[in-house]
């Protein structure tokens, strides 16, 4: 019975071994999306404000009214920014590519 089970876990490591190929394509490629969040009318940052990408990931802006996605999955996506007396912002379609950080800067009207 040991051997058996000796015998099961060599081959899980060989298998596994075998799964780790350097050659092939990382499964999900990341970005990053940062910005700042502005009032439109004074210019000054919004502290607070409620960044949401594709309704899955969120963060608040600090006091500079700056937000950071550090690991965003590449491709397509839609942003929304929403602050406490102003009008929520519906951000068109956006694009990320692979390892190349975006920026944005975003004003809201009260």
């Amino acid at each position: 019975m040991k051997l058996v089970r000796l015998f099961a876990a060599l081959v899980a490591v060989v298998v596994l071994a075998a799964c780790n190929d350097s050659a092939l394509p990382p499964g999900a490629t990341y970005s990053s999306f940062s910005g700042v969040v502005l009032d439109a009318g004074t210019n000054q940052p919004l502290a607070d404000a409620l960044v949401t990408v594709d309704v899955v990931l969120t963060r608040t802006t600090d006091a500079d009214g700056k937000f950071d996605f550090r690991s965003i999955p590449s491709g397509y996506f839609d942003y929304t920014v929403q602050a406490k007396g102003y009008q929520a912002y519906q951000a068109p379609t956006s694009h990320v590519d692979p390892g190349k950080p975006l920026a944005v800067t975003v004003t809201l009207s009260h």
